[in-house]
């Protein structure tokens, strides 16, 4: 699909899509996640990569239902504003980077910016709201289109909320679902389950969001 970041055009659809993320540990910010669509199929995995010092981890993988590598996640070092990499499949020496995390800022309010690299229709979207209460959405920058978002989960039998890890990625047509993921994967590595402002303010979730 010219003009998209293409990871895997299997993840593009041209409707939105909505994913169920679970984390498979409660213990460390980071250990590992499933991902599955709406009708229980996994879509996405990524192993445990860490421990209690998960995020001092260099690296993080996507990987495909089958265990395919989609993504390569690589933390850029020396870096006080805790720049990330993302990289086609199994990163090897010397692969080029296709694109690039950032906060803004580390101090005081936050935001994050994604720079894609290469000819592409968007080389730079905007990161909002609050990772660690699972509710952010990204944009484009120039235009202020959103492309994806997460939010809490509510539980459709009781109306209650889900715990914080279980919640929904939600993927706008044309837009590529594992590269919606790979970011989803850096801000857990960055904030983690910490409550931090992302953009101008902090976004609570409601009971709606789901």
């Amino acid at each position: 699909m010219k003009g998209v970041l293409l990871v895997d055009d299997e993840f593009i659809h041209g409707e939105e899509k909505s994913l169920t993320v679970r984390k498979t540990s409660l213990f460390f910010s980071g250990d590992g996640f499933t991902v599955y669509d709406c009708k229980g199929i996994l879509v996405f995995r990524v192993d445990s990569y860490g421990g209690p010092n998960t995020r001092d981890t260099d690296e993080v993988v996507l990987m495909d239902a089958h265990g395919r590598c989609l993504l390569t996640l690589r933390r850029k070092r020396p870096s006080l504003r805790r720049r990330w990499e993302g990289y086609l499949g199994e990163r090897s020496e010397g692969q080029k980077p296709i694109f690039g995390v950032r906060r803004s800022s580390i101090i005081g309010r936050n935001s994050v910016t994604v720079e894609v690299y290469g000819d592409y229709h968007c080389n730079e979207y905007l990161i909002e709201g609050s990772f660690g209460q699972r509710s952010c959405t990204v944009v484009e920058a120039e235009t202020r289109r959103k492309v994806a978002e997460t939010r809490r989960k509510v539980d459709a039998s009781t109306n209650v909320m889900l715990g914080k890890d279980v919640f929904s990625l939600n993927v706008k047509p044309g837009f590529d679902g594992a590269f919606a993921m790979g970011l989803v994967l850096v801000l857990d590595q960055i904030y983690g389950d910490d409550v931090v402002e992302v953009g101008q303010e902090q976004v609570h979730p409601s009971a709606e969001d789901h």
